[in-house]
């Protein structure tokens, strides 16, 4: 009987292992004789993972151990590549010819591989056109330069509206992020305003998603050194504000005035364990919700606890006869559901809150918070 019982843990043991991988399969054809590389892309460095010399059918199996968080690997005949995108244990077939296979390719599988195949597609013919324009003699190179940058800006601007800010937490949303042109990245958070919130909504989206991946913690530390290097440069072409005082923060920070007309910066509560809730106090819920906050307020504040509550309401006079008797930071976006904060927090809908501990990290969201009072106590 023993040795039953121990060789269904046995057998148990491996189905566990099993579950635990990682497949990406499929047929590269007109290939025979070609080695298949599967390299991972890791943040600073591509490593080869595994390799095939392919046979006349071009099948090709490769497994791995899988990651909590999405990882990326490619496929490489040469220098014709294929992009994958590997979110825990699924199961990704990959069909295509040599030496085609970069742009001719079919994927199943997985969704985050076919927007993958979507932003590559039209990366290339960006390139494409832009090259076109810039071989063009009858244009100047004023005229050539302004027209590849209105096209690199409606290239961008397409890319968020479909890609990126609809759902942030996804693999092609990050790897639309590092999309480049010749050399030069697309989205360039290190000198542009508008770039750095792009970056910041898929990095505070991973923080929440994935609170221990590397990729996310690069990702917020781009946005971060980004807003440094642009506040740097604006005082420096000010030269009102001394660069030496700008501080990087571990958030991406709200400043707004609260109901008594005061500038409050979320990052500025480094030390609190803070709740982050987005509002609206026109709602039929509202009473209730104020209700919950007032009573975790009311437990924790003395050790800790703050809140900092942004209010989406457009009458800013019935806000402030809402939050006139409330204890805690209130704070009012007049752009309400229109704001860009809500992009930046991927805040789908409200109401909606985040939890900050005492190091300014944001460690949840509503959707992966279950019981909010033990995670505020867990945090003090």
């Amino acid at each position: 009987m023993k040795k039953y019982v121990i060789m269904a843990l046995a057998l148990l043991g491996m189905a566990s292992c099993s579950e635990k991988k990682f497949h990406v399969e499929g047929n590269i054809t007109e290939a025979q004789d070609s080695v298949l590389y599967l390299e991972n892309v890791g943040i600073s460095e591509i490593t080869p993972v595994d390799s095939v010399k392919l046979s006349a059918d071009g099948s090709f199996s490769f497994s791995g151990e899988a990651t909590e968080a999405p990882e990326f690997y490619r496929l490489r005949i040469s220098d014709q590549i294929i992009n994958v995108a590997i979110d825990s244990t699924e199961t990704v077939t990959v069909k295509a010819a040599y030496p085609q296979m970069a742009t001719q390719y079919e994927v199943s599988g997985s969704d985050n591989c076919q927007k993958i195949k979507e932003l590559a597609l039209k990366q290339m013919d960006l390139q494409r056109r832009a090259i076109l324009v810039s071989n063009n003699e009858q244009l100047t190179v004023d005229q050539s330069n302004d027209s590849i940058l209105n096209m690199i800006q409606q290239y961008k601007d397409e890319v968020k509206k479909q890609y990126i800010f609809p759902a942030p937490d996804k693999s092609y949303a990050y790897f639309a992020l590092f999309q480049t042109l010749g050399n030069m990245l697309l989205f360039n958070p290190r000198t542009n305003k508008d770039d750095i919130k792009v970056y910041a909504a898929v990095a505070t989206s991973w923080d929440t998603y994935y609170p221990n991946a590397e990729r996310g913690a690069n990702l917020h530390n781009i946005a971060i050194e980004g807003m440094k290097n642009v506040r740097i440069s604006e005082a420096n072409s000010a030269r009102t504000i001394d660069a030496s005082k700008i501080q990087a923060a571990g958030l991406i920070d709200i400043a707004l005035n609260d109901n008594k007309g005061q500038l409050r910066h979320l990052n500025q509560l480094t030390g609190k364990v803070v709740l982050l809730d987005f509002h609206v106090f026109a709602t039929n819920e509202s009473p209730a919700r104020i209700l919950l906050l007032r009573e975790l307020y009311n437990k924790y504040h003395d050790q800790g606890f703050e809140i900092y509550q942004v209010s989406l309401d457009p009458d800013e006079h019935f806000w402030k006869q809402q939050t006139a008797a409330l204890p805690w930071i209130n704070v009012r976006e007049d752009q309400g559901l229109n704001s860009s904060i809500l992009n930046l927090y991927n805040v789908q809908s409200v109401p909606e809150f985040f939890l900050i501990d005492r190091g300014n990290n944001l460690v949840g969201r509503s959707q992966t918070i279950k019981d909010i009072e033990q995670a505020i106590k867990n945090l003090l």
